[in-house]
């Protein structure tokens, strides 16, 4: 074989490599080897003084790698020329405290190893490193991942699940993204921390049929509870509930045990428990919180491989909030 043939034979094989097989768990470790510790410490610190950073961050991963893949772009600021993903309607509710957990580890980073970390990968190991230190599982990471070019607002709607949504759209949806039922299920549990404003959920005590004021599937004296919370809403857009009322803020598998009893907070949370599609996913990972914490891994390490920019799709941002120019 000629050298043009061996040139093009090499280059169709670069081109048919997947992203995930070019990130691997050591991507820094002569570059900036204490990549982990340094945003280990950051995040630490973030949350003993931030108790939501832990449910904002890994919200904020979720919003990102749903939308164009994980490559940051949830993170850039909007321009005059340009509105940014997270502009768009469904995440003007995303906390602050996410973001900042990553520009204060970007900046600790740039001082250490200026250029070398994504904001892409500080997102990824900040969102493992927060679920761990709230009771979550441990779980390793591949990196190599390069920050997004793109961050478009009019790129989000549709690829992001609404909390309306019954479980035929929610699993279309997942599905797109190439996640099963059971891998949806177990991502849904990601609501065992966070919370939620009053307008995502407030369709469920108020006005919810002709038949019924209050949606039959929630738990009466819960509902009861959450009408008092959310009566001043509308004054208050900012007023929010836990998604797990038991253990809000604990990776735990309480949220599946709050469902049959009538607990979960979004409707599309509680369709989980409604729909036999779900059910046996819900009562398996209730019961078995090792289940959920394996489940949960293996759909969070899927979902960190999604649309993965590397090479020369990407770049390294100097800032998460902004562009290189």
């Amino acid at each position: 074989m000629d050298v043009p043939s061996l040139l093009l034979l090499f280059l169709l094989s670069l081109s048919s490599l997947s992203a995930d097989g070019m990130l691997t768990s050591n991507y820094y470790q002569k570059s900036c080897p204490r990549v982990e510790e340094i945003i280990r410490n950051v995040v630490i610190q973030k949350q003993i003084t931030n108790p939501t950073t832990a449910g904002g961050t890994l919200r904020l991963f979720f919003h990102d790698c749903f939308v164009q893949g994980c490559d940051a772009s949830i993170l850039i600021t909007s321009t005059p020329f340009n509105k940014a993903e997270r502009d768009a309607d469904i995440n003007l509710s995303l906390p602050g405290d996410g973001f900042d957990a990553i520009v204060r580890s970007k900046m600790e980073l740039e001082l250490t190893c200026p250029g070398v970390v994504s904001c892409a990968d500080i997102l990824t190991i900040a969102t493992r490193d927060l679920v761990r230190l709230v009771g979550g599982p441990y779980y390793t990471v591949k990196l190599g991942r390069k920050d997004g070019l793109i961050s478009q607002a009019s790129r989000v709607p549709g690829n992001l699940p609404l909390p309306t949504m019954p479980v035929t759209e929610l699993a279309s949806l997942f599905s797109s993204k190439g996640f099963s039922i059971g891998e949806m299920t177990a991502l849904v549990g990601a609501h065992t921390i966070g919370f939620s404003h009053c307008k995502e959920f407030v369709k469920r005590l108020y006005n919810f049929s002709h038949g019924s004021t209050v949606d039959p599937s929630m738990n009466p004296q819960y509902a009861q509870g959450l009408q008092k919370a959310c009566a001043n809403y509308i004054k208050n857009p900012t007023i929010s509930a836990f998604n797990d009322i038991m253990t809000p803020n604990k990776f735990d598998n309480e949220f599946y045990q709050n469902l049959p009893k009538g607990l979960g907070l979004l409707a599309s949370d509680q369709a989980l428990y409604s729909d036999p599609r779900t059910r046996g996913f819900v009562r398996l990972f209730a019961s078995n919180q090792t289940a959920f914490f394996d489940a949960f891994v293996k759909a969070i390490d899927k979902l960190s491989m999604v649309e993965v920019k590397v090479g020369r799709q990407g770049e390294i941002r100097r800032r998460c909030d902004e562009f290189n120019s």
